[in-house]
Parts: structure tokens; C-alpha cells; sequence
């Protein structure tokens, strides 16, 4: 192999996240990944000093592909409502990923062993996605950082609901490949325009006044 320095770790990195999202951690092992990435054990250990740490990185791996195919709200159109529909279904196309589910599986399953990991592959796939569309509505429509951030969580929580949790047991198919830079011509938005009507709705419906009779 000519690979050398960062460009071999890359290549050893993307072949042991396959291993492990195929094989799970415990079935996973560092003589398969030499032999996936067609490289020697020693060279494999002199990049990774053990399985855990090899594991920690695939997590970061994964958690920047997924950043990488998640736009902000505001990058996808002009119009707020557009914006939050190409947003929405994007998330939920990268859920219904199954690399993604993948990942979720192995990160629940791993919790214990590594609780630092599986917040972060949580950070990326939950909690980014929802403080970014929290910071385009509070933006866009000047809601206050409260209203924003219930607002952001009641349209995500519509939107994933059921399909990811569908996904995670085993009763939804998960789609096995997905353009990098854009949304499928086939995904099915009228969910995802269900969804945003709603929340744009509530919030052009003014305040209750708590004086009133």
C-alpha cells in the first residue's frame, strides 16, 4: 500500500467504520479491520493503540459526514417555509440512513462502556440539527430563545416521529444510499409540509393574554 501518514489513517478509518457498523463493537475486531483496509496489524496499531480508541475516532468520522450532509435551514432556500420543509426533510432522510442507524444501535449499545462517544454521536444527529433550526426561527421569525427552542423541538419531534424510532427496531426499511449534497427526488415531503404548516401556523396565532376572562 502506498498510502502514507494522514491519507493512510483516513483510508484505515473509513474501512474500520464500515467493519464496525457492520459487525457492531463487541464482533468487531482489529484483524478484521487490517484485512478490510488491506493493511498490516502493526500498521493498523501504530495509527490506533487499541479498539476502543480505533472506535472513538470511527465516532468522529461519522459525526462529520453527517454535519457535512446537513445544511443549515437558511442554505436551502430563500423562503422560510421552503427552508424548513428541505430542513426537515433532510434530517430525517439522514435518520433513515443506515449508516445512521447503524451507528445509533452500536452507540446505544455501547453507552456504558463509552458514555463520552455516544453523547457526542447524539450531539450530532439530535441536538446540532435542533439548535440550528432553534437559531433560524428565532432569526427569522425574532422569537425569544425559549419560544425558538420549543419551537425547533415540536417541529423535529413531528417530524421524526415514528419513522426513526420505526427505523431503530428493525419494522421501517432504512435506505442504503443517499446523495451527499442533496435530498432524494423520491422523498415523500407532504409529512414534512404537513409539519411545517402546523408550526408556522402557531406561530402566526398571537399570544393568549393570561388577563383575559
Amino acid at each position: 500500500m502506498s498510502l502514507r501518514g494522514n491519507d493512510l489513517r483516513e483510508h484505515i478509518l473509513y474501512f474500520a467504520k464500515t467493519v464496525f457498523l457492520e459487525m457492531g463493537f463487541e464482533r468487531a475486531s482489529m484483524d478484521m479491520v487490517a484485512a478490510r483496509a488491506q493493511t498490516s496489524k502493526r500498521t493498523l496499531y501504530a495509527h490506533f493503540e487499541s479498539k476502543e480508541k480505533l472506535y472513538l475516532e470511527i465516532i468522529e468520522l461519522v459525526r462529520a459526514m453527517s454535519l457535512r450532509k446537513l445544511k443549515r435551514p437558511g442554505e436551502y432556500s430563500d423562503d422560510p417555509t421552503e427552508a424548513l420543509v428541505m430542513f426537515g426533510a433532510r434530517c430525517l432522510e439522514c435518520l433513515l440512513f443506515a449508516w445512521t442507524i447503524r451507528m445509533c444501535r452500536m452507540s446505544v449499545a455501547e453507552a456504558e462502556r463509552f458514555p463520552e462517544g455516544s453523547a457526542r454521536y447524539f450531539d450530532v444527529i439530535f441536538t446540532t440539527p435542533e439548535t440550528w433550526l432553534s437559531e433560524y426561527l428565532a432569526a427569522t421569525f425574532g422569537l425569544s430563545n425559549a419560544a425558538s427552542v420549543d419551537a425547533a423541538h415540536r417541529l423535529l419531534g413531528r417530524i421524526m416521529y415514528p419513522n426513526f424510532t420505526r427505523a431503530m427496531f428493525g419494522i421501517e426499511p432504512i435506505t442504503e444510499e443517499i446523495d451527499e449534497d442533496a435530498l432524494s427526488p423520491d422523498f415523500d415531503l407532504v409529512p414534512i409540509r404537513h409539519a411545517v404548516a402546523e408550526l408556522m401556523a402557531s406561530l402566526e396565532r398571537p399570544a393568549a393574554n393570561p388577563h383575559a376572562a
